[in-house]
Order: structure tokens, then C-alpha cells, then sequence
């Protein structure tokens, strides 16, 4: 993904919103105040996500935990990481769930925008996959290296890799050119984050983030390097400022956080989709 591109109009996927899950009051309306036994409803929320594993969870969210909060949530499917924070500035979405708390900081820096935070949701753990070496060990020297080109999910990878001692990188790095020592001479090829899966055979590593490693087949037990459980890299639940208190993004947070919702994350995903403690 590419930040230069943040700055283009909201490119919105054309398929339209899918709406699941029900209110438990059909006439209730978004400015309905809940009630403590649901039968009042909180109304709709609409919320941008990637299909895996955001839009999967929404939809689980909707089916099993939202009608007794009196939610309906209505999810708006994007494909890439360019068109969500456009679409909820502009109001298409009330709501998205697909970045890291440094990602939004890198969109509000560059768009003058000032989108939120509500809390941290699920590490959709990044990794190295290979179809050449079972470990980063095994890296010969000049070895090409396919890495993310936004400076969020680059400087990610930078991270992983040094803190292996594969390199030394300055602190804070996002870019190749801050890497201080490669004592492999490794090449580094950047890449559009949505096709680093497809890029495998023609490198010898390859760094995939979990949204698009899970559609690829790739799992955690493919992964010669898997990022741990420690990760400042946690998707985030954003919204706008003005939408803050809205009883509906806090209840949103609530049943994305619920118990139930983290055992349905763990028993799905097994390693690489990991719920927020």
C-alpha cells in the first residue's frame, strides 16, 4: 500500500455494503438510547474492514453477539488499505477495522485528518513465508527479501528482521535507507502489501501481513519467522472524533472484545488472528 495514493478520492468497492445481524426493536433508530435488557435499539452502524479476518469477525460479531445489544452492523468490504480512512473522514463508514494505531497516525500526518482510536481489537501477526528456506538463518548472502512499500508495515518488517540480528536498522526506521548494517547484502524488494503472497516464488523471502496471507492459504506453521504476541502492530477500531461517545462504537468495542468473540478468533485463525487480551 501506498501512502502517496491517501490523498485520491474515496474509492469505495462497488459491490455495496452487506448488511448483517438484526436490531431487537425493528423501528429503532441510530438515536434510539439502548436499554439495559436490549429490547431498545442502538441502531446501525456502519463499518469499513477487509474480508479477512476483519470483515469475518463483523459478521460472526452480527450473527451471534449484536441482536441481544440491539445493534445492526452494516459492513462495507474494501480491498485495500488506500480507500477505509478516506471513507469514514467523508462518512461513508461510521467506523473501520483494518490498521494499526501507527497507520492511522501516519494517515492523520499526511491527510491533515484527525480519525481515532477506540481501542485495539486483534495482532493480525505479520511473518517471513519462503518457499526456498526454513529459516532466516539459511539467507545466502544477496538473498532478495520482499518487504511491504508503506512505511508502516516496511518499518514492521525492518523491526522483525532486526531484531533477529539479520540486520541493524536505526531506531524508529521505515525505510531501507535507514538500515545501518546488512551484513548479508540483502536485497530488498518493495512491494504493494496486497501482493507480497503472489511475490513467494520469485524471492527468497517474503513478508505477509495475516489479512492477506489467510486468503493465500499461508499459515502460521509456513512461517519461517512469525511475530509474537508482544507486537505494538494490534488493529485498531477507528472512528471519528465527533463519534467517540457514540453508544454504538461502544458497544461495537464491547462485543469485538467479548470473550466469546476471542475464543471464536483462536479457534479460527490458530495462531496468526490473535484477540487482544
Amino acid at each position: 500500500m501506498s501512502f502517496s495514493s491517501l490523498t485520491r478520492g474515496v474509492a469505495i468497492v462497488a459491490a455495496g455494503a452487506l448488511v448483517f445481524g438484526l436490531t431487537a426493536c425493528a423501528g429503532g433508530s441510530a438515536d434510539d438510547a439502548p436499554a439495559s435488557d436490549g429490547s431498545e435499539g442502538l441502531g446501525t452502524l456502519k463499518v469499513g474492514a477487509l474480508p479477512v479476518p476483519a470483515g469475518d469477525i463483523l459478521k460472526w460479531v452480527s450473527d451471534n453477539l449484536a441482536e441481544e445489544a440491539g445493534l445492526t452492523i452494516e459492513w462495507q468490504e474494501f480491498t485495500d488499505y488506500n480507500t477505509p480512512n478516506p471513507a469514514l473522514s467523508d462518512g461513508s463508514v461510521d467506523a473501520n477495522l483494518f490498521q494499526n494505531s501507527t497507520f492511522l497516525e501516519t494517515y492523520n500526518e499526511q491527510s491533515g485528518d484527525d480519525l481515532i482510536s477506540v481501542g485495539e481489537i486483534y495482532l493480525p501477526a505479520a511473518a517471513f513465508y519462503s518457499e526456498k528456506i526454513d529459516s532466516l538463518d539459511d539467507l545466502d548472502k544477496g538473498a532478495t527479501i520482499a518487504i511491504p512499500n508503506d512505511p508502516t508495515n516496511e518499518g514492521r518488517a525492518l523491526e522483525l528482521l532486526a531484531a533477529e540480528g539479520i540486520i541493524e536498522i536505526a531506531d524508529g526506521a521505515t525505510t531501507l535507507a535507514e538500515i545501518a548494517e546488512n551484513p548479508k547484502d540483502l536485497k530488498f524488494v518493495e512491494i504493494e502489501n496486497a501482493s507480497l503472497a503472489l511475490a513467494l516464488p520469485d524471492n527468497d523471502a517474503a513478508f505477509v501481513t495475516a489479512s492477506f496471507a489467510i486468503p493465500a492459504g499461508l499459515s502460521d506453521e509456513q512461517a519461517i519467522l512469525l511475530e509474537g504476541t508482544d507486537s505494538k502492530y494490534y488493529n485498531i477500531l477507528a472512528t471519528r472524533a465527533d463519534m467517540k461517545d457514540d453508544p454504538r462504537i461502544e458497544a461495537l468495542v464491547e462485543l469485538l472484545t467479548d470473550d466469546r468473540t476471542k475464543e471464536y478468533i483462536l479457534e479460527t485463525w490458530k495462531g496468526l488472528i490473535v484477540p487482544v487480551d
